[in-house]
């Protein structure tokens, strides 16, 4: 099977952008809005002329987030959940999870 298309600024081939290249900087996300991967919001932005949709609670069993190191599509839930990839073992960035209320509406706390 082969890799979705990360579309923006990319800068290798592990899904690093102009805006986040760290070594810890592996992942793409599949925006609800449009169906296309990007490496981040800044890349949605600049690529894009339409507001980012979040992806809605109830849609966490969506594959919506790309590691760039093996290719493994990942589901919302185990994205947030995670702190490497579950398919390679590569490590996320974890202050990714600042922003995951920009892409993911996420369930809170049980009342």
């Amino acid at each position: 099977m082969s890799r979705p298309v990360v579309h923006g600024p990319v800068v290798d081939n592990e899904t690093r952008c102009i805006h986040y290249r760290s070594p810890l900087d592996v992942v793409a996300i599949r925006f609800r809005c449009c169906g296309e991967y990007f490496p981040c919001l800044h890349c949605h932005a600049e690529m894009r002329d339409h507001r980012i949709e979040r992806w809605r609670a109830d849609e966490v069993g969506e594959r919506a987030v790309l590691c760039g190191v093996c290719g493994h599509e990942l589901t919302i839930a185990e994205y947030v959940d995670a702190s490497s990839c579950p398919r390679c073992a590569a490590p996320f960035n974890p202050g990714c999870s600042l922003h995951h209320e920009v892409y993911f509406t996420l369930a809170g706390p049980p009342a």
